[in-house]
């Protein structure tokens, strides 16, 4: 396990038990080298443990570089809550993983992920004040889908040459919180959208207020569009699904889109234009940020629009140095952690041509 955190570049691995509630939980904290860390908490079922610590150790590093390129004072972490079999108090066991929360006095701030709600929020924060996405928060999807929003009129520019997503077509791949409210912008911006979920409800409610056209869940990869925009579960970017892939851009809000590095370069090879996952969909953790510390909110959209011109910049930067847009924002986000202190990164700079 120490092998495994090494090679993620963790700093910390926290396991916590509570039997009375049946609580079985995971922290991982990346880096604190920009200040506490910060990431959701992930509420589902595991086949095994292991699976769940490999999950959270993923994870956390993704919520550092988001932190960095986002520009917030905070380092990454992320929770895994390991769902129970069976019946189980819900309350009671928020409650407990709040108390585990607690006891790391600050160094991890937890929030919203899969599998949890703003009530469960609410029920932690009973237990510990180092939680964000509360009812004083609230969900911060909308403010992910806002940066969703800039991220794709940014891609739109820089590959389609076109200010405007009217006559568009994009391909949503779940239509969660986040995924719905990302139909919503795009709709409203003109854009023809084709969805799909493995939730048939979820599907005919964007048909009913948005004009969307349902796609069977394993057929959206290969529909034809300008943009595809995963809003599901990671990893659903590999050697299987690239090839079936007609768009010119790749741009939604899951974690850890890419199978693997190498699916990265999958993309390029298929003329495809990658927005970095923890790039793009970093405005939730803006919102959790900038709510903790007493920001207004005019401050933290203009902080969240500001994703379009990050991603401008991170697009350029790959045309002029030839590496995919996956490695140079790795490179920027592990030069940043390296001059804060972080002692597994390793600062670059970025090649140019």
């Amino acid at each position: 396990m120490l092998k495994q955190m090494e090679n993620a570049g963790m700093t910390d691995l926290h396991l916590g038990l509570d039997p009375a509630s049946g609580m079985r939980a995971i922290i991982a904290i990346h880096s604190t080298a920009r200040g506490n860390a910060i990431g959701g908490c992930r509420f589902i079922h595991y086949a095994r443990e292991q699976d769940a610590i490999t999950d959270a150790l993923r994870l956390a590093r993704g919520m550092s570089y988001k932190a960095a390129l986002a520009g917030l004072p905070h380092g990454g972490g992320k929770a895994v809550l390991i769902r129970p079999e069976g019946e189980f108090d819900r309350h009671a066991l928020m409650q407990a993983f709040g108390r585990f929360v607690n006891q790391l006095g600050g160094r991890y701030i937890t929030a919203m992920d899969s599998g949890t709600e703003v009530s469960d929020m609410d029920s932690i924060a009973t237990t510990t004040e180092f939680v964000g996405c509360t009812t004083a928060c609230g969900d911060p999807a909308p403010h992910t889908a806002l940066g969703l929003f800039a991220g794709i009129h940014a891609a739109v520019r820089h590959r389609l040459q076109r200010e405007s997503l009217q006559g568009l077509t994009v391909a949503i791949q779940g239509l969660g919180h986040v995924g719905h409210a990302l139909a919503e912008h795009l709709h409203r911006a003109g854009m023809r959208l084709l969805v799909a979920d493995i939730d048939p409800e979820r599907v005919q409610r964007c048909v009913r207020e948005f004009n969307a056209e349902p796609v069977a869940p394993d057929a959206i990869y290969s529909v034809e569009a300008d943009v595809f925009s995963p809003c599901g579960l990671g990893a659903t970017l590999n050697e299987t699904t690239i090839p079936q892939l007609r768009c010119a851009i790749v741009a939604g809000s899951a974690n850890n889109q890419l199978a693997t590095d190498a699916d990265g370069d999958r993309l390029i090879a298929h003329n495809i234009l990658y927005a970095p996952d923890y790039v793009i969909n970093a405005g939730g953790l803006i919102h959790v940020a900038m709510h903790q510390a007493g920001a207004t909110a005019e401050a933290r959209d203009e902080k969240i629009r500001a994703i379009g011109a990050t991603l401008a910049h991170l697009f350029a930067e790959a045309d002029r140095s030839g590496l995919s847009v996956h490695h140079v924002a790795d490179r920027h986000a592990e030069t940043l952690l390296a001059q804060a202190g972080h002692p597994f990164s390793h600062a670059e700079e970025p090649d140019h041509a």
